[in-house]
């Protein structure tokens, strides 16, 4: 069984992400603290999608949950010009917050919240960045 929804790309519509994903993960029988760190993880993706990718012009954000065996997966699709978060750097958080670069944290966050972090194109051009955590 996997939901999807499909909604336009703006942040007051964070929370009905959020939710969404609760609810569907909860269904999915996964367990708390993997809805926890999966629901932390789609919010920062989507709002780096939201703010970065589409800039504040119009478009739509997909967000589909599904459970594949053990993992509960989360794919979110967009089509804003494309960008791969899985080759940004991680931040040095051994550095002062002074001396540290601006932004970053949201996609360090996605990958320390959730096992893999995988992106790619799809057929029609839209960006898919899929996220997996133990259900469990």
């Amino acid at each position: 069984m996997s939901s999807t929804l499909s909604i336009s790309a703006e942040l007051r519509n964070l929370a009905t992400i959020r939710r969404f994903v609760s609810e569907t993960a909860t269904n999915l029988e996964a367990g708390r603290a993997a809805i926890e760190d999966m629901i932390q993880a789609v919010d920062e993706s989507a709002t780096n999608v939201i703010v970065h990718g589409y800039g504040g012009q119009p478009g739509t954000i997909e967000i589909e949950v599904t459970r594949e065996g053990d993992d509960l997966v989360v794919r979110i699709r967009d089509y804003a010009p494309p960008f791969d978060p899985t080759t940004h750097p991680s931040p040095d958080l051994t550095l002062p917050l002074e001396r540290r670069r601006f932004g970053g944290l949201g996609i360090h966050l996605s990958r320390k919240c959730t096992d893999a972090v995988i992106y790619r194109v799809t057929s029609d051009g839209a960006n898919e960045l899929t996220l997996l955590k133990k259900a469990y």
